[in-house]
């Protein structure tokens, strides 16, 4: 009996072991904002916008392209909370700052073609938000009177969260 005890007991640790392994294989953790965050971000934005004299839209995505936050001031034209969520996503999909893709295409190291494509937004105002190497997400602006303006208002907001990733 202590025999059979000897060797079940290590193959039933053995089987426990690999059957955990395999589910740790199975899986993956990542890092995301929390919604407090993402507001922060986007409250400074939309202030610093404000302050600037444009009333505009801002929105915070995930990495995965959803929505975390999306706040829009009262005036701010029809298009700009697409426009912003639009650029946001594009700077997640291509894991580049918008402004950065639009000097791209515009000096022909990037396929103009790609600028056709649905929801991309090729046009200065989205900034990825980044701890490290990590994506996190992106903010998108849109609404000021070029997209220079609207990049200003993201990266302040992006400059309000930093201090709270980890780097």
């Amino acid at each position: 009996m202590k025999k059979v005890l000897y060797i079940c007991i290590p193959v039933s640790l053995a089987c426990v072991t690999a059957s955990v392994t395999k589910a740790e294989d199975a899986t993956v953790t990542y890092k995301s904002l929390t919604l407090d965050v993402a507001l922060d971000a986007a409250r400074a934005a939309i202030d610093q916008c404000r302050t600037d004299g444009f009333q505009v839209a801002v929105a915070v995505l995930d990495r995965f392209g959803q929505t975390q936050v999306l706040l829009r001031d009262r005036y701010a034209g029809l298009p700009a909370e697409r426009t912003a969520t639009d650029k946001a996503w594009t700077a997640i999909g291509f894991r580049n700052d918008t402004s950065a893709l639009a000097k791209s295409i515009k000096n022909g190291s990037l396929d103009p073609g790609l600028a056709s494509l649905p929801r991309v937004t090729m046009m200065a105002g989205a900034l990825k938000i980044e701890m490290g190497d990590t994506l996190l997400g992106a903010i998108g602006v849109s609404g000021a009177s070029g997209g220079d303006k609207d990049e200003k208002c993201a990266r302040v907001g992006l400059d309000a969260i930093r201090d709270r990733l980890d780097f």
